[in-house]
């Protein structure tokens, strides 16, 4: 028995390992953001200081593990193994959730997920103790730690709210205070600032964190508390006089300082108040485990959990290996990316393509907020709103990063309101044990600031609030998910046993592994697109790399084409389906490429003229080309699902020869632009004249088919549609080859 509970200690710090990978690559978004979206410094630089402050941070989260031991349920009413399977319940469910957060790009809450996770299998190991027992369900309470449970719960609703508003006010008057222009104004007050900000990370990380750190001594903290004002206020004046005199000898930027510094701090109160999230379970169970061997004679369904009651202290040697594997993960994590991507995305000072769409409750939220603004407008003095005007007028700072290749999503001052904002919520909160929830905190300062910073303009607020209520959404999906699931998972395995553990591990490593090929694919994918929209531009490269995607993209519609008729015609559902998913794929990428011609432009110089005008006509027929097959492969796939008649023989026949002459036009224009022979062009007009008198022919006998009653009224609009599809890319196919050919005229020209 005791060999089996061993296994089970080692499944929980394996999935240990697997929830700190995962765990970290949705947190990374909480501390790295605003110094990556301000461009503070080179990436590798925010990275290490991003590591060493989740090093050091480590050691600060002792006091935040007794939130897995205790926290959420009694231990002293479970048996030891009534606790191993609460404590695995909870890490197979935590693993396979964030796993699938990260692949969606969302980010979610560490806490809210370990909470909801530790409730849910603890209330049905719970329930069948009662059952077992005879009492009733008003007993629930002996078991779970409901007051507890519940203040949790509500800190952490409530972060959301004070979070929110307390970032946007102190953007608000921060902006009114710095501008835009903020280099003048910092002169003089930002050492000030900068000491502010310093001095409040310092008071609320080394003052309040000191309480849960694994290695300072109880007389030191407490010297430290007995004396914290004079810290205080030395620090202050210490940091506001050191920022001055630094900036009188060596000019140093104080504002990346403070951003630099918020990152370490933010990484630090990130790993305090976080790691519980991911190791403090599986430290749970092996002190658990540890209780149970010391007295051999104890049976596991008989040895209640007292061990668990008292104060957590662990080892630091255990805190800095998660640390470590944190720090790894920070920097091999291509997920922790593309979360980051979706909160710069949201918060960004610029409009331009937006990755979430609009809805009835944003268009309601924006419509409201104009009208309170109108409202407010008209009983404001005019002198007062050009003054307000002044400070939040922008115009001068996106002139300085307009043709800068990587323009930071927003500038310093945000960065800095929002680290020290979420630093300060997160520390104190890490410092009265409550685990506050880091992506709530950082998040949702994050939307206040930009809201107070008017970076939802009226072209983008609709479709920013949305994104936002998408996030919020998902932190409470994410609630629900987490109890649901532990607690069916709980329910399972106290049934099943061993053998209902050997299939949910292996059902957890098979989702993770299935959504981390999935993602990979997707991303690599998305790549071959964005270097065309997000390289740096200019006449010679927008020739090449469109002549390239020109290519490609011929190519593509061809290939598709051919094995939609193909799949049509054999009735094979499975490979239409493939087809119809390369054609959403197709779409995607001509999609991200149409929303992002207006910052392309931006980064041409104004002497390429030309060369915009091109890019935009390709990327018009790129964009017809991808629409025309869908409309070919999505009905042909229906059409085959729904088990519609298949296709008459002349049909079929008709279909097929149109395929050979399709093809060999498209091998014709892909050569023709590969060797700028462009003095092909009439032999290719007159293919596809032909190709086109043929597709007329094609439906003069559907509509004789249709009259004979051949053709059933399903068969008839799929062909008719997919004929007509044929036209529209053949059109927009020759269109390419002439905008190439006008392209490399130009080229010609302007060289001479």
């Amino acid at each position: 028995m005791e060999n089996f509970y061993i296994i089970l200690v080692v499944i929980l710090f394996a999935l240990a390992i697997s929830d700190l990978i995962v765990g970290v690559s949705n947190d990374a978004v909480n501390f790295l953001n605003s110094a990556i979206g301000s461009k503070v410094a080179p990436r590798y630089v925010i990275m290490i200081i991003a590591s060493v402050g989740i090093l050091v941070g480590t050691t600060f989260s002792s006091g935040m593990m007794e939130v897995a031991r205790k926290g959420i349920f009694h231990p002293d009413q479970f048996y030891f193994s009534e606790i191993m399977v609460i404590f695995l319940a909870v890490m197979l469910t935590d693993v396979v959730l964030l796993d699938i957060f990260n692949t969606l790009g969302l980010p979610t809450s560490t806490t809210v997920s370990i909470v909801f996770e530790l409730l849910g299998s603890a209330v049905a190991v719970a329930l069948i103790k009662i059952k077992h027992l005879g009492q009733s369900a008003g007993d629930l309470g002996t078991y779970i730690n409901s007051g507890k449970a519940l203040a949790i719960i509500s800190g952490i609703l409530l972060s959301v709210v004070v979070a929110f508003t307390v970032g946007s006010v102190v953007m608000y008057l921060t902006r009114l205070v710095f501008s835009f222009n903020y280099k003048k104004t910092f002169k003089y007050f930002g050492a000030i600032w900068g000491g502010i900000a310093i001095t409040a990370i310092t008071y609320f990380i080394l003052i309040k964190g000191a309480k849960g750190s694994s290695f300072l001594t109880s007389d030191t903290t407490d010297w430290i508390k007995s004396n914290s004002t004079l810290i205080i206020i030395y620090s202050f004046i210490g940091w506001t006089i050191l920022l001055q005199f630094l900036y009188w000898i060596i000019r140093l930027d104080i504002l990346k300082m403070i951003v630099l510094v918020g990152t370490f701090a933010l990484a630090m109160a990130f790993a305090g108040n976080d790691l519980v999230n991911f190791i403090g379970v599986p430290l749970a169970g092996l002190k658990s485990f540890q209780a149970f061997i010391a007295d051999p004679s104890t049976d596991p369904d008989g040895f209640l959990m007292v061990a668990l009651t008292g104060k957590a202290v662990a080892n630091t040697y255990l805190l800095l290996i998660a640390g470590m594997v944190m720090v790894i993960t920070l920097w091999l994590s291509k997920k922790a990316r593309k979360v980051t991507e979706t909160e710069l995305n949201l918060s960004r000072q610029s409009a331009g393509s937006e990755r979430f769409g609009s809805s009835m409750l944003s268009r309601t939220l924006v419509r409201g907020a104009m009208d309170v603004s109108n409202a407010i407008d008209k009983i404001t003095p005019k002198s007062m709103k050009l003054g307000i005007s002044n400070r939040f007028d922008d115009t001068e700072y996106r002139e300085s990063i307009k043709n800068r290749a990587d323009a930071p999503s927003f500038d310093m001052v945000r960065a800095s309101v929002n680290l020290t904002v979420a630093s300060i919520l997160i520390s104190f909160a890490t410092s009265m044990k409550l685990p506050l929830s880091t992506t709530y905190v950082t998040f949702m300062v994050a939307m206040g600031t930009s809201l107070a910073d008017k970076a939802w303009g009226r072209e983008s607020a609709v479709y920013r609030i949305t994104g936002v209520v998408t996030v919020i959404g998902g932190w409470f999906m994410t609630a629900i998910t987490a109890f649901t699931v532990a607690f069916l998972i709980a329910l399972v395995i106290s049934w099943g046993g061993i053998i209902a553990i050997v299939i949910f591990v292996l059902l957890a490593l098979f989702v993770v592994l299935r959504t981390h090929i999935s993602f990979h694919k997707k991303e690599n994918e998305k790549q071959k697109v964005r270097r065309l929209a997000d390289d740096d531009l200019r006449n010679e490269n927008i020739m090449n790399r469109c002549s390239l995607e020109v290519r490609n993209m011929l190519k593509s519609v061809v290939l598709i084409f051919n094995e939609t008729v193909v799949g049509l015609t054999n009735e094979d559902r499975k490979s239409l389906k493939s087809v119809c998913k390369k054609v959403d794929d197709l779409n995607t990428d001509a999609k991200y490429l149409k929303n992002n011609v207006h910052n392309t432009l931006l980064k041409l110089q104004e002497e390429d003229g030309e060369t915009g005008h091109y890019y935009v006509q390709v990327i018009d027929y790129l964009r017809e080309m991808a629409h025309a097959l869908s409309f070919i492969s999505n009905p042909s796939y229906d059409h085959v699902d729904n088990n519609h008649k298949p296709l008459l023989q002349m049909q079929i026949d008709e279909l097929n020869d149109f395929r050979d002459s399709v093809t060999d036009l498209f091998d014709s224009i892909i050569l023709t632009i590969e060797q700028n022979a462009f003095s092909n062009i009439p032999e290719l007009i007159e293919k596809q004249q032909i190709i086109l008198d043929r597709l007329g022919s094609g439906r003069k006998n559907q509509i004789k088919r249709i009259k004979k009653e051949e053709a059933g009224t399903r068969n008839s609009i799929l062909y008719l549609g997919i004929l007509n599809e044929i036209k529209n890319f053949l059109l927009q196919s020759i269109n390419l080859v002439k905008s190439q050919r006008d392209f490399v005229e130009y080229q010609i020209k302007s060289k001479g």
